[in-house]
């Protein structure tokens, strides 16, 4: 669903991504972990067209991304870090706003609303302004948008962010329904203990280059412990 050939960026004399390559099937959850200014949200940008590869191609569900940003953005869902959202809409405008980019009819937008405001339990907050929401209730308005159009590639950097526990419960629980659907998702997070939870798959990303990839069951051994001492040997 997901493929990057020989990834890379430079920004001048700077390499912020090198020479990445990966593939992430249907139906996986890969997390793609590293300390800051690793080149994570680099990669994620690039994955979601907002950045120009310096070399290398990103293929979604077999599509240069590039070369056919529109067509190949028909299958994404990308949250980012600090999501942009309009503030003077309501939540309910929100969705409804995105519902029209992906091309939903009004009756699959009016259904699709409904069943995510209700899994990210922000119903009782669609008839107001988003400038009225707390950072948490953002998140899962932002959340509840992603997985709108039942997306076939979900890329998600820092998933988490303020998110209370019943909150982020609610997304593990949902990342995991989606994958069993088939769908793939690529997820960045400094929570190791979110990572060994849902991911099935991981790749470490260090001072620009892929260091690590293999199953989570390889990396993280017994427990948590274990797998925050190998990504601190890794990324040291």
């Amino acid at each position: 669903m997901l493929e990057l050939n020989s990834l890379t960026k430079r920004f001048g004399s700077f390499t912020a991504v090198n020479d990445v390559s990966m593939k992430i099937k249907a139906g996986e959850i890969y997390g793609f972990l590293g300390p800051n200014g690793a080149g994570k949200t680099t990669t994620i940008k690039m994955i979601a067209t907002l950045l120009k590869p310096t070399a290398g191609s990103v293929l979604i569900n077999g599509i240069d991304a590039h070369k056919y940003p529109e067509k190949a953005k028909q299958y994404l869902s990308y949250v980012p870090d600090q999501p942009f959202l309009y503030e003077k809409l309501s939540g309910l405008e929100f969705l409804r706003f995105v519902s029209t980019i992906y091309g939903m009819t009004e009756d699959r937008a009016a259904v699709s609303i409904r069943e995510v405001s209700e899994i990210f339990e922000v119903t009782p907050w669609l008839g107001r302004r988003i400038e009225d929401y707390s950072q948490g209730m953002r998140q899962r308005l932002v959340l509840a948008a992603a997985f709108l159009h039942k997306p076939k590639l979900l890329v998600i950097d820092e998933p988490m962010v303020g998110l209370d526990p019943k909150g982020a419960e609610t997304f593990k629980s949902q990342v995991k329904s989606v994958a069993r659907e088939g769908a793939a998702i690529f997820m960045t997070t400094h929570q190791l203990s979110l990572a060994r939870e849902v991911c099935t798959r991981v790749g470490i990303i260090n001072s620009s280059r892929l260091v690590y990839e293999g199953s989570m069951q390889e990396l993280s051994g017994d427990g948590v412990e274990e797998l925050e001492k190998r990504y601190l040997q890794l990324t040291a």
